[in-house]
């Protein structure tokens, strides 16, 4: 499904995002830098009742929350990852196949390792207000 949307409308995309792809554990998003990944995924933590949602873990690589509706819920950030090698050895295909919910930013990082069944988001900038969505 393709939406073009204004970032007011971001909660409204994101709970129905969330609708027609919550039965999936791993979300993938794709998109260059600046396209607003980490605010999607912000958006989406505080839709699943996460609290303490911050920053994307760019350096910490995985950042784990608790939501009261979904139990753990793994934000991870490879950017600065290599390859697949350095994504098992920071203990990012552990996280992924912990049946949690996990959110994954710069999946293509470390694609080998990858779950099969996945949400697969793709963003692109329209403008400084506009982002288009495919899921």
């Amino acid at each position: 499904m393709e939406l073009i949307y204004d970032l007011n409308e971001l909660n409204a995309v994101v709970k129905a995002v969330w609708e027609k792809n919550k039965q999936k554990k791993v979300w993938l998003f794709y998109a260059q830098m600046g396209c607003g990944k980490t605010t999607f995924i912000n958006a989406l933590c505080k839709l699943l009742q996460v609290d303490e949602v911050s920053s994307s873990p760019t350096f910490s690589i995985i950042n784990e929350y608790k939501s009261d509706l979904v139990g753990t819920v793994y934000h991870l950030d490879l950017y600065r990852l290599k390859d697949d090698e350095e994504a098992i050895n920071a203990g990012v295909e552990d996280v992924l196949y912990s049946n949690q919910y996990c959110f994954v930013e710069w999946p293509e990082k470390a694609m080998d390792i990858m779950p099969n069944n996945v949400c697969e988001i793709y963003m692109k900038l329209i403008d400084d207000n506009r982002r288009q969505i495919n899921y």
